[in-house]
């Protein structure tokens, strides 16, 4: 049997979350998605995703040209992507929008936001976080192209650090009380660490977190100076995972292992970060990071295939009532 949502098209603007989480979204539902990184000028880019005249070549001469052969499906990620989505639902596409449009969701067979934006409607699918393709065979996939972490002392401790926000205050301070409860940790229980850093995370930051743990067995990783990203094998050979609470992606990319997750006081978060570090705090999925770890058995938060089913189920019954 043919899919009905092939050919798909996942659109971004290049955004690393933006991208991860299109691509999750696309390749659970359709064979072989196309990728567009989408890129606009002004006046486009300013008012995106409103339609203004002439918006079918904001995106250049080769969307333009694609506009005439529309795919069966076409799924954005972020404002840019939602106005080529937009289009692309003129000319007769199923349209998904992942992320809040911040326009009207009806321009859109589907928009899936994050519950923590808030945004409801008849047409709206909320996640717990954001999209990501961590599942087992993801995992199963890292850990065979790492298998080094595999000898590194145990517990191997994962900290994701991120970096300061208009939503979180994460600085020095924030980072000296995380790294003096992550040495407890090591003195109490030995182990190592990997240490991964984001486009966030400020130099000296990272120059503080080389300094801490020069000696501690595991690796750390800032940058490409330092060699292939090893994130992917890292998540997937954690035993635990400590987070820093500015990142929604990285938190939900650490959920969705089986290792037991801490953020480093959640409590700095403000606003929309916050409402969803507080519902993973009532489901029980991550832990305030404390003096001393309390390693339970966690269940994997997979949003990815839930949402896909949504989706799938939602437009077929709407080709159904034709």
């Amino acid at each position: 049997m043919s899919n009905p949502f092939s050919p798909a098209w996942a659109l971004h603007d290049g955004a690393a979350g933006h991208r991860r989480q299109v691509l999750a979204l696309a390749e659970a539902l359709a064979t072989s998605p196309r990728e567009w990184s989408l890129s606009t000028a002004a006046p486009w880019g300013w008012a995106a995703p409103r339609r203004w005249p002439g918006s079918h070549g904001a995106f250049g001469d080769d969307f333009r040209a694609a506009l005439e052969a529309p795919p069966a499906l076409a799924l954005g990620a972020g404002r840019r992507a939602a106005l080529a989505t937009r289009l692309l639902r003129e000319r007769g596409a199923r349209a998904v929008q992942v992320l809040h449009p911040r326009i009207d969701t009806r321009h859109w067979d589907l928009v899936v936001a994050p519950e923590h934006d808030g945004l409801t409607g008849p047409n709206v699918i909320t996640v717990c976080g954001s999209l990501n393709p961590v599942d087992e065979a993801w995992l199963a996939r890292a850990r065979a192209a790492f298998p080094a972490f595999a000898s590194l002392p145990s517990p191997r401790t994962l900290v994701l650090l991120g970096g300061p926000t208009p939503a979180v205050r994460f600085d020095r301070g924030a980072f000296e009380v995380m790294a003096s409860k992550l040495e407890h940790w090591l003195a109490m229980g030995g182990g190592s660490l990997l240490v991964l850093g984001s486009r966030r995370t400020p130099p000296k930051l990272a120059a503080l977190a080389r300094s801490y743990w020069a000696d501690t067995p595991g690796q750390r990783w800032f940058g490409p100076e330092d060699g292939a990203n090893p994130y992917e094998g890292a998540l997937a050979w954690a035993e635990r995972i400590v987070v820093s609470p500015d990142s929604v992606n990285m938190v939900s990319e650490a959920c969705a292992t089986a290792a037991p997750v801490y953020v480093a006081e959640p409590g700095r978060a403000t606003g929309r970060v916050r409402r969803y570090l507080d519902a993973l705090l009532v489901r029980g999925r991550i832990q305030p990071q404390t003096k001393l770890p309390h390693d339970t058995p966690a269940e994997p938060l997979r949003e990815t295939p839930r949402i896909a089913a949504i989706v799938r189920e939602r437009l077929l019954a709407t080709d159904l009532r034709g």
